[in-house]
């Protein structure tokens, strides 16, 4: 037997996911999330589950990691000291950022913290124009005394970033090349390396966070396989934010990769499940301990942007620009908000009921689970109404204390003037409409009709709040996966090993010649192969996709589109404008055909495919058990509800809401009106009745 390892770090729970290869078995391992070392919970975890399910340790083929070390480092702010480097009268680029702010109207906010502080950010003479012709030469006997300050100052890495270096790279490579010659023990990053492309804020930021995070990377990573390699497991490989793994090596080259790692994975999971059930279109919902996530998969590929910020204040939302630190590396496109299961509801100065964004997380944890929280949070609130059992959860493993969870909920009952039980149902109201402004983000406002999408919901609470979700939004049919807790860490071994690579090519698209797009393609897809065969991935399981950034003359951003296969023609490139005039109408609404499309940046993804899982529950009728207990809905109030143990029921089994489906990672809520069927891999297909 050959068994698939995934290890997804959750705000409350870590979660150890195991697949035999050979017939989709799935195993599931879930220990509380240790904030204060990580890499404990993770071997807790795999500890367990390896013992649960007596696995071999030579018979893993493969284990995957998705790790928060390069949010958390950012949104804390204890990365790297590090320095930065930058063209003579540059000094400031980091500080000046952008003009985009995350509130109009705020004229009291501030920016997020510079990375690089002004003491450790340096200048050299040198430039290159537009055009990327020496303008003035790189002064080299600077460099002594740039070597010394550097040295003097005790920085761990230093960052690199010239004036339109991805055009002409041989000034940044002489430095850099001087840098690493003198300074052996200190971590080097290039713009030129870390993204060759054009916009120099956005190049100069993610070479910054490469520098701010990349010690801590890797010094997390090299504990984590040293402790892997002393339970005989196979080399770790990190979840990158496009989707798909990376071996660690290529992870320290570029650790900006790796920033929006966990929730990549469950996008990734839910995009197999897809291709599994032959539902194309999906909307995908991970609600956790934190936060709930949002994404859409299209055609049965998920969507890609390169447009993201990292790192900004606590209440900011991922979709609002000016929060953060930009990274122009490929991201699956994501809303997240600040609503899970541990996000603690309040009550402002004016009377309103809030949730979020402040987070229980995993200590104290919600007040139910008796970890001496006090808050009240929207776990409480679901215990309360009798959506989570009041008794214990994971199959008995946590006990649930009510009497805790309703003291928590009297805090914002008071205020509210109304009883606990009511003040729990306005908890779920409030964090269900935040949750349905994620969904809406990546449906509507990117020209999709949700009613047109099936709702895939996973993580530990995603099942709860689904189907309710799919009501605000007139979604048809709703699907929870097997082991939707652990869901993204099943994501993990369903992927494939990914490197995404990229260059700036400026032209118009109608005129520029075929022979230079080609030759750019060629050189990624070089560096791409070659990174496939340094990871021995077979030459049959080797892919490279091809992607450009195209856009109307004058515009200031960009679509990515794929480009066809096979010989790059003038025939291919008229197809790439054709398919952008699609797509521009399609996002924004209209599109001008007559109008010059502009070329702007070529794309390659280098993928080392892995052979495909079925994921598949199984169940045992044995297992099979009903009981009754009090549960609230909009509908009905408190009445009786059926609750069912989901290992216990088998294909073609169908359970009619109002009902409770619990597992050991998750529960599915089935409220009146709704009917959850089990199909034949042990999916719950959700639909309303009679639909």
């Amino acid at each position: 037997m050959t068994w698939r390892i995934g290890i997804d770090i959750g705000g409350t729970f870590t979660d150890v996911a195991m697949v035999e290869e050979a017939t989709g078995r799935i195993g599931i391992a879930k220990v509380l999330t240790t904030p204060k070392d990580f890499g404990q919970g993770v071997i807790d975890g795999l500890r367990r589950g390896i013992a649960d399910n007596a696995i071999e340790p030579s018979s893993v083929a493969l284990l995957s990691h998705a790790t928060t070390v390069v949010t958390n480092a950012l949104l804390e702010h204890k990365g790297a000291k590090c320095g930065f480097i930058n063209t003579r009268g540059f000094r400031d680029l980091l500080e000046l950022r952008r003009s985009s702010r995350g509130d109009l109207y705020d004229l009291f906010q501030d920016p997020p913290p510079v990375l690089v502080p002004r003491r450790y950010r340096y200048e050299i003479t040198e430039r290159i124009d537009a055009q990327g012709a020496v303008v003035t030469p790189l002064a080299e006997d600077e460099l002594p005394a740039l070597i010394a300050a550097i040295r003097d100052a005790g920085l761990q890495t230093i960052g690199v970033s010239f004036l339109f270096s991805f055009l002409n790279d041989s000034h940044e490579r002489a430095v850099g090349e001087a840098l690493r010659k003198a300074l052996p023990g200190v971590g080097v990053f290039l713009s030129c390396e870390v993204l060759p492309e054009i916009r120099e804020f956005e190049r100069a930021s993610t070479t910054a966070v490469c520098a701010y995070v990349g010690p801590l990377m890797a010094s997390y990573l090299e504990r984590l396989s040293q402790a892997t390699r002393t339970l005989g497991l196979p080399p770790l490989h990190v979840m990158g934010s496009s989707g798909g793994v990376l071996d660690i090596q290529e992870c320290l080259r570029m650790p900006a990769m790796v920033v929006e790692s966990g929730p990549a994975a469950g996008v990734i999971a839910a995009a197999q499940a897809g291709r599994q059930l032959d539902r194309p279109n999906l909307l995908s919902f991970d609600m956790g301990g934190t936060t709930a996530k949002a994404s859409v998969i299209l055609n049965h590929e998920v969507v890609v942007t390169a447009d993201y910020e990292v790192g900004g204040a606590a209440n900011a939302r991922r979709w609002l620009q000016g929060t953060g630190h930009p990274i122009r590396v490929p991201v699956i496109d994501l809303a997240e908000v600040s609503s899970g299961g541990g996000s603690i509801a309040w009550v402002d100065p004016g009377g309103s009921l809030k949730v979020g964004p402040h987070s229980a997380g995993a200590d104290p944890g919600p007040a139910a689970y008796g970890g001496g929280g006090t808050r009240p949070t929207v776990t409480d609130a679901d215990v309360v109404l009798g959506w989570l059992d009041r008794e214990a959860l994971l199959g008995g493993g946590l006990t649930i204390d009510l009497a805790a969870a309703e003291r928590a909920l009297a805090e914002v009952a008071g205020p509210l003037g109304m009883s606990v039980q009511d003040a729990a149902a306005r908890v779920n109201s409030v964090v269900n409409a935040n949750m349905a402004q994620a969904l809406r983000i990546v449906s509507v406002e990117r020209g999709h009709d949700p009613r047109e999408f099936s709702l895939i919901a996973f993580g530990g609470a995603g099942p709860v709040h689904a189907v309710a979700l799919a009501e605000e939004l007139a979604i048809p049919e709703v699907i929870v996966p097997p082991a939707p807790g652990a869901f993204s860490a099943l994501g993990l071994v369903a992927t494939d090993l990914k490197r995404d690579y990229a260059r700036t090519l400026y032209a118009d698209l109608g005129s520029v010649g075929a022979s230079r797009v080609a030759e750019a393609f060629a050189a990624m897809e070089t560096a791409g192969a070659a990174m496939l065969a340094d990871a021995n991935v077979p030459a049959e399981r080797r892919v490279l996709r091809r992607l450009a950034d195209v856009r109307y003359r004058r515009q200031a951003y960009e679509l990515t589109l794929p480009v066809e296969d096979g010989p790059v023609t003038r025939t291919t490139l008229d197809r790439l404008a054709a398919d952008f005039h699609e797509k521009h109408k399609q996002t924004y609404g209209h599109a001008n055909p007559a109008e010059a499309v502009q070329l702007v940046n070529l794309r390659l993804s280098a993928i080392g495919r892995l052979p495909d899982l079925a994921l598949a529950q199984m169940a045992d009728p044995a297992r099979a058990r009903v009981r009754r207990r009090e549960v609230w809905f909009p509908s009905t109030g408190f009445a009786p509800a059926d609750v069912h143990w989901r290992e216990g029921l088998v294909p073609g089994t169908r359970v009619a809401g109002p009902a409770i489906v619990e597992a050991l990672d998750s529960t599915t809520v089935v409220p009146p009106g709704w009917v959850a069927a089990v199909d034949p891999q042990g999916y719950l297909v959700l639909t309303r009745t009679g639909g």
